[in-house]
């Protein structure tokens, strides 16, 4: 049980095993919020408008997704990501696996893929829909197939 006094947080009935693994959870939300891992308001409205910025692709397949991710002309993303099955893979950037779990919100991984410089200005990734590298359609196939992964 929680209780809230003069914006302290305390804990009632909560010993041991429970007890640690509460303080832990509330420690990762405070470190997730100094990270800056909580969107502000330009980076969601961000999100959205990647999100819509073209049609989704309809039907968007992973198996379409993934000849893009693995195409070296096209969207190259074995360049800097290990991928499971990928050849020559790059390690500039994260491997790309439990993409379900990193990204539980479709969009924002399609935000990611479309402009990655409004997450991190520093990104070295490229901004695959803002400069027209890669298409919504072929976007929506890349995050249909990276999250299979």
């Amino acid at each position: 049980m929680w209780d809230v006094e003069e914006d302290a947080v305390h804990t009632t009935n909560t010993s041991g095993p429970k007890r640690a693994f509460l303080i832990g959870v509330i420690s990762m939300a405070g470190s997730a919020v100094l990270m800056g891992l909580s969107p502000s308001p330009a980076r969601a409205q961000h999100e959205a408008q990647a999100a819509t910025a073209e049609p989704l692709a309809a039907p968007a397949t992973a198996a379409q997704g993934k000849e893009i991710v693995f195409d070296r002309a096209k969207g190259n993303c074995l360049a800097c990501h290990a991928i499971d099955d990928g050849e020559s893979p790059g390690n500039i950037g994260p491997p790309l696996v439990l993409m379900q779990t990193r990204f539980p919100d479709r969009a924002k991984l399609r935000a990611q893929i479309w402009d990655s410089t409004v997450a991190n200005p520093e990104s070295i990734m490229p901004p695959f829909g803002k400069h027209g590298i890669l298409t919504g359609e072929e976007i929506d196939k890349i995050v249909a197939y990276l999250l299979t992964l």
